[in-house]
């Protein structure tokens, strides 16, 4: 086998569901095991690559320790649906979509949109991606 064509690093995209898919496991803890959750999830991260771990591990806390206010904003604009009443995969991508769209600017709104309903498409129900779509939208 030739390591020319190994794939031994994440594209952003798969950094992104890497994110989202830990994030969605955070959902299922208390606050108090997060540190520890947190490590048992990078210890299982197949990613190689020095700064693309460390970039995961601080979006990943930055998110978790920004959840309060991201779910506030969340909530004054998802006319109906408050982040309580949301399912998991659902609410855990307009997160990650939201932090991406406030406090990262190397991420255009539309991309993170995008992303979030792809990601919909995989992970969540028939009508998930147009929900996702619609809350985002709404905070742009």
């Amino acid at each position: 086998m030739r390591a020319w064509y190994r794939k031994d690093f994440m594209n952003r995209r798969e950094i992104r569901e890497q994110i989202f898919k830990m994030l969605f496991q955070a959902e299922f803890y208390e606050s108090g095991e997060m540190d520890e959750q947190i490590q048992i999830s990078m210890d299982e991260l197949e990613e190689t690559n020095e700064g693309k771990r460390n970039y995961i591990e601080q979006k990943l806390r930055r998110i978790y320790s920004l959840r309060e206010e991201i779910d506030a904003l969340i909530n004054e604009k998802a006319t109906g649906w408050k982040t309580g009443r949301m399912a998991k995969v659902d609410l855990t991508l307009i997160r990650l979509a939201v932090y991406e769209i406030r406090y990262e600017e190397d991420i255009p709104a539309g991309v993170a949109i995008n992303e979030a309903v792809e990601l919909a498409k995989v992970y969540s129900s028939d009508g998930a991606p147009s929900f996702v779509n619609g809350v985002l939208a709404k905070l742009v």
